[in-house]
């Protein structure tokens, strides 16, 4: 397995995991699937700082992990969201903890300061992988989504920055 940067060319396999999850779970909130075009503009705005990385094993793309800012005030401009999705049939194999690894590694490089995870009811494998890259419970937002006919609570996860911000950030 290798993580690299997402390509414009990894846009259908991306599309293709997110819409599993769009369709068939409560990972993500959205529900509507990605169309290509949806998907292609989502990459282009996905570089430097606010990256997506793609996990890709013999050529396939198997999972992928993006930081999108975390709100739009300048004053969190040093904050990110970090997304995580994995292709079902490769759940188990440590595709998530790479791609979070490079993921805090690119937040580190870029003087991010806090980086978040919002996880949906709270899903324990999720959870996990985000306790074991130094992330902390801080909260649960309270049925904040309603999707498959039921209300779903959000446990908001934060990993803080061991290392000083640079000082355009101060």
């Amino acid at each position: 397995m290798q993580v690299r940067p997402a390509e414009l060319t990894d846009a259908t396999e991306i599309a293709n995991i997110y819409n599993a999850e769009v369709l068939g779970s409560i990972a993500t909130f959205d529900l509507v699937p990605r169309s290509l075009e949806d998907q292609l503009h989502w990459l282009q705005e996905r570089s430097g700082a606010f990256a997506c990385v793609v996990a890709e094993d013999d050529r396939q793309v198997i999972g992928w992990a993006s930081l999108s800012p975390y709100r739009p005030k300048p004053a969190y401009s040093t904050s990110v969201e970090n997304s995580i999705y994995v292709d079902r049939d490769h759940h188990g194999e440590g595709v998530g903890n790479a791609l979070l690894g490079q993921l805090m590694t690119i937040a580190d490089d870029h003087g991010f300061h806090s980086v978040f995870a919002r996880i949906i009811d709270g899903q324990p494998a999720s959870v996990e992988l985000h306790r074991k890259h130094g992330f902390v419970e801080i909260g649960i937002e309270r049925e904040v989504g309603r999707k498959f006919g039921r209300w779903h609570d959000v446990l908001l996860m934060q990993r803080l920055a061991t290392t000083t911000p640079p000082s355009a950030f101060q």
